[in-house]
């Protein structure tokens, strides 16, 4: 059980924190740094303060005192939204990737040499 546990943390301080950067990068091409980063760092300080705080301050704490019920365990999920949020926000009201970035993600997208696709 103990093992279970602690690999449902390492997921989740993954998917809080690395998993919406690499997406939208991949998939916006507006996503610059000052959002990736500031969404990772809300992600990974929400995410890593309920574990904490459920798991070794108030550890006698049950589903009624858990955020909408959701143990320590399953709390990545929502450090993903709050990421994704943030990441898109900052992503907004600061400065778009310059042109040379924009046209990296485009290339990732679309590989050199990929030919159209005309059946399937």
């Amino acid at each position: 059980a103990f093992l279970a546990q602690v690999v449902a943390f390492a997921f989740g301080l993954a998917a809080a924190s690395f998993f919406p950067a690499i997406v939208m990068g991949i998939f916006s091409k507006k996503m610059n740094k000052e959002g990736a980063i500031a969404g990772m760092v809300v992600g990974l300080a929400f995410t890593f303060s309920y574990i904490v705080y459920y798991k070794f301050i108030n550890p006698t704490a049950g589903p009624n005192e858990w955020w909408f019920g959701i143990p320590p365990a399953g709390i990545g999920t929502l450090g993903l939204l709050f990421n994704l949020a943030v990441s898109l926000v900052v992503s907004k009201v600061t400065a778009a990737p310059p042109d040379h970035i924009q046209h990296i993600i485009e290339d990732i997208r679309i590989p050199r040499g990929a030919g159209a696709a005309i059946d399937h």
